[in-house]
């Protein structure tokens, strides 16, 4: 099934719940094909209803409901009509699961689907046509939105553009047949589908206190930077990257977050330092979310979709989705409560005394937006260290698993493991834990030299010539993970040379195909029993001459379908994290089993909206319940109770 609407809302800022609880909401077209029968398409706008066996079909617990991206079919339909969502089966999360990128015309492409460009041009056109409110012009009569009578031709080539996706869908469905997605991972979807709908409440006061003294403030700082600079715009960068040159006296690569930092820590005019000052705090994007919040946040002041389900290809994680709580800035200060009724209240005085920062103390306080439901508390349980858990178990490293058994600090147990020494946080050696913080931060998947520059290094007052000794003792003190590294890839390069099934602590490694559907894959099979799948793997030599693992995949910079390749320490990354993501889903299935409702998740985080009767203790005991597929992993979680979201 597809479907087409209008609404009068903006589903890209606001997202679909909003979009659909719009009372301007309307569904168009519903395109369908019954049993693989031909695809009939309803012209719901015109005056015709859905038939009576459709409408049956779509509340029968016996009838198999299929759409790409079926969430949106799902939500609309049920605005309308009674269906359930346990009914329902997503291709777009098929095309996820095989490795496959998100979009109807991405998954289209990579499997080969033949594609008219210009008539996809044509239905996209079609789409903002009568889907999109439009312009009031004096040659359409002052109209806000196109309808069907508007204009008869552009509506049949609508209709059949809707027909065309439901005949997209179905090939996309009959090619990933024989890798279907598993019963388990189905049922997390669905899952994730009611979380998603049901939302989180948001504090909107805080919400628009906030808005209120950011654009106050922005008003305030570009009329300093006028002053300074002289410039029509300062916060333009072609305007202002010029006039830093000529008082810096140096040339400027551009202006992004990084420069900025790098350009305070050496400028000494005071002016230059100033405008820079300014410059960093005008592009704070923390103080972007509470706009997003506002546009998100639908009547019952609750905001709905935060989170993507298997947002991030082939390891299965969740993403963020319209206010990316993924990447919410920490919160330090610790007078929180006094910092939101200073916002509440629009008291930017008392604000600039305390807290001095005000766009800093902003960005501080976006967490803190997300509350509880009334008569409830937000409790957050997250599992501590998961990765290097996760790593530690999988490459059976004794000291490691021993360590955190203990509760030991892997910083100080990692850095004591390299340099021979008692390493405590806040005693003995403790000038090494940070040596063995980085170390763990970026060594843990065959990183080197440069993984320890990209982390941060030599900002820490790291010398360069210390880094390739920080290495090679990482790699000698964790020679397990380091042999996990090299098995994996060569049980990998094996299967693909040989078509050989290969099997390696708990994983399997398989080649799997169907050539009459042109599918190809390596696969990675967990101990969950989910899989990773590489598509169209293929073995090329690398620049040392060895045979390197290419597959094709989704340049996430690029944003273009196109051979990948990948080594031993890329792999046990995706391997770990796919584990990881794997356990906090056992995780949430285990919290929803004991009735609690969790509204999104953060990376190895819960954020869940309990009861006031409702224990931390016992929300930790839960998410800390052994997994039967991973025997011996220890996994304890961690957790406090607030009125509101924050960083504890």
């Amino acid at each position: 099934m597809d479907i087409e609407t209008y609404s009068d809302v903006d589903i890209g800022k606001a997202g679909l719940y909003k979009y659909v609880q719009s009372p301007g909401f309307q569904i168009l077209l519903c395109a369908y094909s019954f049993d693989g029968g031909p695809v009939r398409v309803i012209d719901l706008a015109s005056g015709e209803e859905i038939p009576e066996n459709i409408v049956s079909a779509l509340k029968d617990p016996g009838v198999v409901k299929r759409a790409y991206n079926a969430a949106f079919e799902w939500y609309c339909l049920s605005k309308f009509y009674e269906t359930y969502i346990s009914q329902w089966q997503c291709t777009m999360l098929h095309g996820l699961y095989c490795g496959y990128a998100a979009g109807l015309d991405a998954i289209g492409k990579a499997l080969g689907l033949s594609q008219d460009k210009k008539k996809m041009a044509a239905g996209k056109a079609l789409v903002r046509y009568f889907c999109l409110p439009c312009k009031p012009t004096k040659s359409n009569g002052g109209r806000t939105r196109n309808l069907y009578h508007h204009d008869p031709d552009k509506w049949a080539a609508f209709k059949e553009y809707c027909k065309q996706d439901v005949v997209s869908e179905m090939e996309i469905e009959r090619l990933l047949s024989d890798f279907p997605v598993p019963d388990k991972v189905q049922r997390q979807w669905e899952c994730d589908q009611m979380q998603n709908a049901h939302g989180v409440a948001v504090d909107m006061e805080l919400v628009e206190g906030a808005l209120e003294l950011e654009s106050i403030v922005s008003s305030e700082l570009m009329q300093e930077a006028k002053a300074i600079t002289g410039l029509a715009n300062p916060n333009s960068a072609a305007q202002l990257k010029p006039w830093l040159e000529e008082n810096m006296g140096k040339t400027i690569s551009n202006l992004q977050k990084e420069t900025v930092a790098e350009l305070l820590r050496e400028v000494r005019n005071p002016k230059v330092k100033r405008v820079l000052e300014i410059r960093r705090e005008l592009s704070k994007t923390s103080i972007k979310k509470y706009t997003a919040m506002k546009a998100a946040a639908c009547g019952d002041g609750r905001i709905r979709g935060l989170m993507q389900f298997y947002g991030a290809n082939r390891t299965g994680r969740w993403a963020g989705r319209l206010v990316q709580v993924q990447n919410l800035t920490k919160n330090q200060t610790e007078i929180l409560d006094i910092a939101r009724s200073l916002v509440k209240a629009r008291n930017l005085s008392a604000i600039k005394v305390i807290f001095g920062d005000v766009a800093d103390l902003l960005s501080q306080l976006v967490r803190t937006c997300f509350i509880a439901s009334n008569g409830n508390k937000i409790v957050s349980a997250d599992f501590s260290a998961i990765e290097a858990r996760v790593l530690a178990w999988l490459a059976d490293e004794a000291w490691r698993v021993e360590n955190f058994k203990k509760g030991g600090d892997i910083y100080c147990a990692s850095a004591s493991q390299m340099f021979g020494v008692p390493v405590e946080k806040h005693g003995a050696n403790s000038h090494l834990r940070q040596k063995g913080k980085i170390a763990e931060l970026a060594l843990g998947y065959q990183g080197g030299v440069g993984a320890l520059k990209q982390m941060g290094a030599l900002n820490m007052g790291i010398s360069e010539e210390e880094l390739p000794d920080i290495v090679r003792l990482w790699r000698k003190t964790n020679a397990k993970i380091v042999a996990f590294w090299h098995d994996i890839e060569k049980e990998a390069v094996c299967t693909l040379r040989t078509g050989a099934v290969r099997q390696i602590k708990g994983i399997t490694i398989r080649r799997e195909c169907n050539f009459a559907h042109g599918q190809d894959f390596l696969t990675v099979e967990l101990p969950s029993g989910r899989k990773l799948f590489y598509v169209k793997p293929f073995l090329s030599q690398n620049q040392f001459g060895a045979d390197s693992i290419h597959y094709y995949g989704m340049n996430q910079m690029a944003k273009k379908w196109e051979v990948q390749d990948t080594y031993g320490g890329k792999l046990t990354e995706n391997i770990v994290q796919a584990i990881a993501r794997d356990c906090l889903a056992e995780a949430l299935e285990n919290l929803k089993f004991g009735g609690y409702r969790v509204v999104f998740t953060v990376h190895d985080e819960a954020v869940i909206d309990v009861p006031e009767h409702g224990s931390v203790e016992t929300i930790c005991g839960i998410m800390s319940q052994p997994i039967d597929w991973a025997p011996g992993l220890d996994l304890p979680a961690d957790g406090f109770e607030s009125p509101y979201y924050k960083k504890d």
